[in-house]
């Protein structure tokens, strides 16, 4: 947990949206699955490469298992970093590998380019990220002729055209992420289970963008009561270029600092142009994870 914590403090002298951490969330629950490796030198730990359950179905857009190791659950000393995380991975993917997961992700801090470059090396491409924002306005333009609303529990059924267009999206070349689209009655379940709140842009009556704020995200600087997150957002093309949606996320940002919200978050797949080029504007990137999708068929030898 120390060496986690250091890293972490490594990644906000970069990031100093971050907030402080006197401890890293409980680690135990990585080292009872038995899927970790440590490294040590002379009795002393210098690295650790953990990971969750393996899952089905991985990224939601596969059809293979998979497993990912998030923030905080890997880490290793400074000296030497990227050696012992070359040789924790190797450790760590043969036991991987045993389990049927032929998808493997590692969260890394955003600004750690050694460690990146090594993964890179063995086959890993970046996937995603996770960035964040202090809770203030956007400097930006005022936007004529829309209104912006929060919509209540009762109208969330009406964001449903909007998230279609959102999966169609994701088919789109080049981000080629084919995911199911929910049916209206399970899009209204999965919003009322999340909690999710919809900020919306009209023109006319007629939504035109949203944004959705729920409380998880997928690293330990999400929890508290201090955070909030988006957890989708959308803007029909022929509104984009305007301003608009800068002047949606202010009403948003406005709204959640009355109610003492400090920080917002937002995670987006790196080879989604549009979001990519909108977020890390107004955003700061903390977070690239990277995965690696090795060929199914070696998990029909004994390693």
């Amino acid at each position: 947990m120390q060496i986690a914590l250091a890293n972490y403090y490594d990644e906000r002298q970069y990031v100093k949206d971050l907030p402080q951490a006197c401890d890293i969330p409980d680690l135990y629950s990585f080292a009872e699955n038995g899927l970790g490796v440590a490294a040590f030198e002379n009795e002393k730990m210098i690295g650790f490469l953990c990971c969750c359950e393996p899952f089905d179905n991985a990224f939601r857009a596969t059809d293979v298992r998979g497993v990912f190791s998030p923030m905080g659950a890997n880490a290793a000393v400074s000296k030497n970093r990227s050696k012992i995380y070359t040789a924790m991975y190797q450790a760590a993917g043969k036991k991987w590998v045993r389990t049927g997961a032929v998808s493997h992700a590692i969260c890394l801090y955003a600004h750690d380019e050694e460690l990146q470059q090594q993964f890179f090396r063995y086959g890993f491409g970046l996937r995603c990220l996770d960035a964040i924002r202090p809770m203030e306005l956007i400097d930006c333009e005022s936007c004529a002729g829309y209104d912006f609303v929060e919509l209540t529990k009762d109208e969330c059924h009406l964001v449903y055209p909007l998230h279609l267009a959102l999966y169609r999206h994701y088919c789109e070349s080049p981000f080629f992420m084919y995911r199911k689209p929910e049916t209206l009655e399970e899009f209204i379940v999965c919003s009322m289970q999340e909690g999710g709140r919809y900020f919306v842009a009209k023109q006319n009556g007629k939504l035109c963008a949203f944004v959705k704020i729920s409380v998880p995200g997928e690293t330990f600087v999400t929890t508290g009561n201090t955070y909030r997150h988006i957890r989708g957002a959308y803007c029909l093309s022929e509104h984009r270029g305007k301003g608009l949606y800068q002047n949606l996320l202010n009403f948003t940002i406005s709204a959640l600092r009355k109610e003492g919200y400090t920080r917002l978050g937002v995670d987006f797949e790196s080879f989604n142009p549009t979001a990519r080029g909108f977020w890390l504007k107004y955003f700061n990137a903390y977070t690239n994870s990277v995965v690696r999708r090795i060929d199914e068929r070696i998990t029909q030898l004994r390693l």
